[in-house]
């Protein structure tokens, strides 16, 4: 029997291994996915920031030069590991698509910064986040199971079973990191509360006919708001239906085409589209993260607008 089973192989799921890895602790690994990578944990779709403190997590674990090396960044800005001062703050970013402004940030109004050399920031995708993971789990003797879909937990004052077909996995203790839709939430029996969403939000790959007619970076628009990244073809919009939409049916090349155009004010054409999916600002958290020997972090625990804050963020953070 292993002390803990975590159910979710990404970065939530993989960094707790990690770190009951380094406590000692027999650690097994149950992920629904046969594969690690996809496209959309690769770039341009999987591209995500993660900010000072989880950057930090990685530097403080001598994780953070395998991260830069596996997300393309050659200048590794922690290679300076004796500096007795905290790096300097970013030069952009955003909240919820409100652009902020690094000339009105007071530096030296925030004393309480430890010294580092960590960035804070780095821009990174999925892949390159599992992939380090996931092999420091495994040079811990963490047990990575892929292809292992979780369909029932029983638990007694002592323990707790997972099954999956018809195997069976036995822990003192399980953690379900399996994100927003967590069936280890629902078998678990985890309230579930929290506001209706406002906006149907669409991330896209797509070959644009005439990207010139969107403006770069964020833009508020009357209708809504639409993001063009820097990768070609990669685009953001939201659209202000009550979240009618996610969901609710595929989202076509039409569809996207007139949300876009709706959105942005312009009559942009989509030529094809590669990947598409949608999302809302719903907001939930369980009532509790801890139900008998089941726990919930990350996702699984609580879900809320990838534009207020990636998920994988504040949870590689959370001490």
């Amino acid at each position: 029997m292993h002390d803990v089973v975590i159910v979710g192989a990404g970065p939530v799921g993989l960094f707790l291994a990690c770190e009951l890895g380094l406590a000692g602790c027999s650690v097994l690994v149950l992920e629904r996915e046969p594969e690690p990578g996809s496209p959309w944990r690769a770039e341009p779709l999987g591209m995500r920031g993660l900010s000072a403190a989880s950057v930090e997590a990685f530097y403080r674990r001598g994780m953070l030069h395998p991260l830069l090396t596996a997300s393309g960044v050659h200048d590794d800005p922690g290679a300076d590991a004796d500096t007795d001062e905290p790096s300097p703050p970013r030069t952009a970013g955003h909240f919820a698509g409100i652009t902020l402004d690094p000339a009105k940030v007071d530096v030296a109004a925030l004393p309480f910064r430890l010294p580092s050399p960590a960035p804070e920031g780095v821009v990174t995708h999925l892949e390159a986040v599992e992939a380090v993971l996931a092999e420091r789990a495994s040079k811990l003797g963490v047990d990575i199971r892929r292809g292992v879909t979780v369909s029932a937990i029983a638990q007694d004052e002592e323990s707790v079973v997972a099954q999956a077909g018809e195997h069976e996995y036995a822990a003192r203790w399980l953690v379900g990191c399996d994100g927003g839709r967590s069936t280890v939430r629902g078998l678990a029996g985890f309230a579930f509360v929290g506001t209706e969403p406002q906006f149907t939000g669409y991330t896209l790959h797509a070959t644009i006919a005439d990207p010139e007619k969107l403006r770069p970076g964020f833009t508020l628009t009357p209708s809504g708001m639409y993001i063009r990244m820097p990768a070609e073809g990669h685009i953001g919009m939201m659209d202000f239906d009550g979240g009618a939409f996610d969901r609710s049916q595929p989202p076509t090349r039409d569809h996207l085409q007139t949300v876009l155009r709706r959105v942005s004010g312009t009559d942009v054409t989509l030529s094809a589209i590669h990947l598409a999916s949608t999302f809302t600002d719903r907001a939930m958290q369980t009532t509790t993260y801890r139900a008998g020997r089941v726990l919930l972090a990350g996702d699984a625990a609580h879900i809320h607008s990838p534009l207020a804050g990636r998920g994988s963020t504040p949870a590689s953070a959370t001490p």
